[in-house]
């Protein structure tokens, strides 16, 4: 079938199942989610072959230890796939729901009410799990979605999205309700950003390159974002015990993930006390350290902790290595989350 066809076909079936689903009660959906949750766990081997033949084409292809991580599905991040799920299914629909309501002196009721937004465009790169949540939250809004994995998880997200059609034809929803586009070509990307008159919104998930890609391409609202330089302060007040399992946590969980924590902030007037303890700490799970002038005056330079340079600030690592400031109060710390932040993951 020519690309133009194709597209045409998935446009036309994602705007009539988009109709159905406004009209889908919330008991319907609800189902939907969990049967889709059982065809996971039914094809879990099958799915986690496909992920094994996508990693050993990565492999081949040289991808970095950060993207081959992002890739991988196991038992595990599959489990965590069905949590999520689950998740998903106990939220409150929020379609129909009514706030801000006012009556007008000739007994009007005005108010604004959730409605679905329709078809929703999601291009997303290497992370298989995309392919459930952004497919389970669509079908709990009520809105039907086309997806666009990246090429270095296509196996895996074909095996994923099969389970997914599956679980709908099993509750009697429209399987066009989420569609998966099956090539790896870019010129479908370009065709998919240009159908305005099928896609309502793009919603991207990558890397800079493809956000920029889409930005200049798309002929249809993004909702967008690009790098995840996320940063943790902690506050002079805070409690230490906490805090040093939250940054610890929040670096070394997984490197490869754009809510990773890439800078540390601490207040000075902690450093003598909790700087050396966490320093030894992520030393201690292999993570590199680029530290701040007035850091290394209380720690030594070694093989992992070096002096950090102005470009590791703004820097998004993917990778175990961290940047650590020492600040002079929450403001400055503010300051510098707003200077080189990304607005992606912050925390105090």
């Amino acid at each position: 079938m020519k690309l133009s066809d194709y597209m045409l076909s998935v446009g036309t079936k994602a705007r009539a199942a988009a109709d159905e689903l406004v009209k889908t009660p919330s008991y319907k959906k609800n189902l939907a989610l969990s049967a889709i949750s059982r065809s996971i766990i039914e094809n879990k081997t099958k799915i986690i072959k496909a992920n094994d033949k996508d990693l050993n084409v990565g492999e081949k292809k040289g991808l970095d230890a950060a993207s081959l991580d992002r890739l991988r599905l196991t038992e595990n991040s599959i489990d965590m796939i069905l949590h999520g799920l689950n998740q998903i299914e106990a939220l409150p629909d929020p379609i129909g729901n009514m706030e801000q309501v006012s009556y007008r002196p000739n007994g009007l009721q005005i108010g604004k009410m959730r409605v679905p937004i329709g078809v929703i465009g999601i291009i997303y790169e290497s992370r298989p799990n995309v392919t459930v949540d952004a497919a389970a939250l669509c079908l709990k809004s009520g809105n039907s979605v086309v997806l666009r994995g990246g090429s270095e998880a296509f196996h895996s997200n074909r095996s994923l999205a099969q389970s997914i059609s599956h679980g709908l034809k099993k509750t009697g929803l429209n399987e066009s309700s989420v569609q998966f586009l099956e090539s790896v070509d870019r010129k479908y990307v370009k065709e998919l950003v240009r159908m305005k008159d099928f896609i309502d919104v793009l919603v991207p998930r990558g890397g800079k390159s493809l956000i920029e890609l889409l930005s200049k391409e798309a002929k249809i609202p993004l909702i967008k974002h690009l790098d995840g330089n996320c940063h943790v302060y902690i506050h002079s007040d805070a409690d230490l015990a906490k805090a040093e399992r939250i940054a610890i946590n929040a670096k070394t969980q997984r490197y490869g993930v754009c809510n990773a924590m890439e800078t540390l902030l601490i207040d000075i007037d902690l450093a003598e006390k909790t700087l050396p303890k966490l320093v030894e700490s992520f030393l201690a799970k292999g993570v590199e350290l680029r530290l701040c002038k007035r850091s290394l005056e209380i720690v030594e330079l070694e093989n992992n902790v070096k002096k950090a340079l102005q470009s590791d600030w703004a820097e998004e690592y993917l990778a175990p290595v961290l940047s650590l400031k020492l600040v002079k109060n929450i403001d400055e710390a503010i300051s510098h989350i707003n200077r080189f932040g990304s607005k992606h993951t912050d925390a105090i």
